[in-house]
């Protein structure tokens, strides 16, 4: 017998919760920005997307996947903030003064610390801080750009590719506006002791002083990070967080036709999504969201958890139908052990997917009786419907 997808449908109560209709606050919401999406940081529940899957070239946002590499050498210990790194001719023609882009203006064959490379990338775009710590960690910089791309795939970025460490132009380079909401909200949640190096008003290197060039922590919306950027015949980017009132909130827009509109668009996307959703409680940790059926065990089935509470934000405004589906690939081979993920929960607001968690096995299923193999092996031809009647009705004999 081969395992197939399986749905597990016990969650007509989610969309009783949020009342029948789909015009809910979503379905009004517009953006001039081709690519767009906007998602709470503590549910994951994308409150509005636009085009999210769509591959863009990510320019200097690439430097945040960068960031994300060399935040993960530090968390393992591999590295320190206090480790030098030398800045190679390579780093200091191509990405340095000499090249008249963004720069750190590092001085060439010197050591610089990770800590200090760090904020010459975050804080002003250095290319040649970008390239330093590619080439310090990675050796050159297309080894480390293949760290970056293998790391984005096991963060869940499945639709990105990175080919160098500062978004120069390349077309085998790109990302979308969903994959860097993923990236934005995995470097939050993972390395809080290194996320506010986005947020430094500025820095100074080679006697040279330099603000902090993303324009969003000055526009009075509570954004504490990360990064914009622009892409010559694609447009202006942006990635960001923001926080008010306690909840936290991720953006990003992708090919704005102009610094403007960037803003402008991006100041509406965070400001209706703070005002417009409240957050709501579907299920509790340890409540079942769903049965996956069990081949061979002493039970036919096992109950499905999200292991956490599962809250998704709902607009406040108007009623939106909220459902859900428990999807694993199964029957499950006993023995089956508790806590075991074999499956996730995927919740749907409206015709939008919102939410999408792991959902673990609630109990251990042992292996059954030789009655109970037979049943499963002898009916599994006449369908699940017959094959757990049949085991019903054992179970009742044996009473």
């Amino acid at each position: 017998m081969l395992p197939k997808l399986r749905f597990a449908f016990l969650l007509v109560a989610i969309a009783a919760l949020a009342g029948a209709g789909r015009a809910g606050a979503a379905d009004g919401f517009q953006t001039q920005a081709p690519s767009a999406i906007l998602v709470d940081y503590d549910t994951g529940t994308i409150l509005f997307e636009k085009d999210a899957d769509r591959r863009i070239a990510p320019g200097t946002l690439a430097k945040v996947m960068t960031a994300d590499v060399v935040f993960s050498q530090l968390k393992a210990g591999k590295i320190a903030l206090d480790t030098p790194f030398t800045v190679s001719v390579n780093a200091w023609r191509r990405g340095g003064g000499p090249s008249g882009g963004a720069a750190m203006f590092a001085e060439v064959n010197k050591p610089a610390p990770v800590g200090e490379l760090l904020a010459g990338m975050l804080v002003v775009s250095g290319n040649d801080a970008a390239m330093a710590l590619a080439e310090g960690i990675g050796g050159t910089e297309s080894e480390f750009s293949q760290m970056m791309t293998e790391q984005a795939k096991a963060i869940g970025m499945a639709n990105s590719d990175f080919r160098n460490a500062t978004g120069f132009a390349d077309p085998g380079q790109f990302s979308t506006a969903r994959d860097l909401s993923l990236l934005a909200r995995h470097i939050i949640r993972t390395y809080p002791d290194y996320y506010p190096v986005f947020a430094r008003p500025g820095i100074e290197w080679s006697r040279i002083k330099q603000r902090n060039r993303n324009v969003l922590l000055d526009a009075g919306i509570g954004a504490d990070g990360l990064q914009i950027g622009w892409v010559k015949d694609v447009g202006y980017h942006v990635l960001g967080s923001a926080v008010q009132n306690g909840q936290r909130i991720i953006v990003v827009v992708l090919a704005a036709k102009s610094e403007k509109e960037r803003l402008d668009e991006t100041r509406k996307l965070v400001e209706w999504g703070f005002q417009s959703f409240r957050q709501r409680v579907i299920f509790a940790a340890d409540q079942e969201v769903g049965r996956a059926q069990v081949f061979g065990g002493a039970a036919s089935s096992v109950g499905l958890v999200g292991g956490r509470p599962v809250s998704v934000l709902t607009p406040r405004a108007g009623n939106e139908r909220i459902t859900a589906r428990a999807i694993y690939t199964g029957p499950l081979l006993a023995p089956v052990t508790k806590g075991t993920q074999v499956g996730r929960l995927e919740v749907t607001r409206g015709q939008t997917k919102v939410l999408e968690i792991p959902l673990y096995t609630q109990e251990d299923v042992p292996v059954g009786s030789l009655v109970d193999r037979a049943l499963d092996g002898g009916l599994t031809l006449m369908g699940d419907s017959v094959r757990d009647l049949a085991k019903r009705t054992m179970a009742k004999l044996h009473k």
